[in-house]
């Protein structure tokens, strides 16, 4: 979840992982140490779905700031499918559970 949620971020802008562990923390998801989140993008780096660039534009030390490539897109617009279809599954079997578990209606016969 947190590589995908990592990816999802990143869709819409490039951002520092000090942003990207910050917007982990503010969307309720369980809460990860900087490490974990930079171990976690490194890894997706590695496997093509994130690129990063040091960023020298602002004041103070170069920061790496990382974007979301065509191959990271491509892996989460599969992810993202798989869990939409995921959930229509469970939706239906929730379904089928609450109808299941419902008294019989009475019938009135006069």
């Amino acid at each position: 979840m947190l590589a995908t949620s990592l990816l999802a971020f990143l869709k819409g802008c490039n951002a520092y992982g000090y942003q990207l562990n910050q917007q982990l923390n503010e969307s309720g998801l369980p809460e990860s140490d900087s490490g974990t989140v930079y171990r976690a993008l490194r890894q997706l780096e590695t496997s093509g779905f994130v690129s990063s660039f040091w960023d020298t534009s602002e004041q103070g030390p170069a920061r790496r700031m990382y974007s979301l490539t065509a191959a990271g897109d491509i892996f989460l617009r599969t992810w993202l499918d798989a869990l939409n279809r995921y959930q229509e599954v469970l939706t239906g079997a929730l379904e089928r559970f609450e109808a299941a578990s419902q008294p019989p209606e009475e019938s009135n016969t006069e």
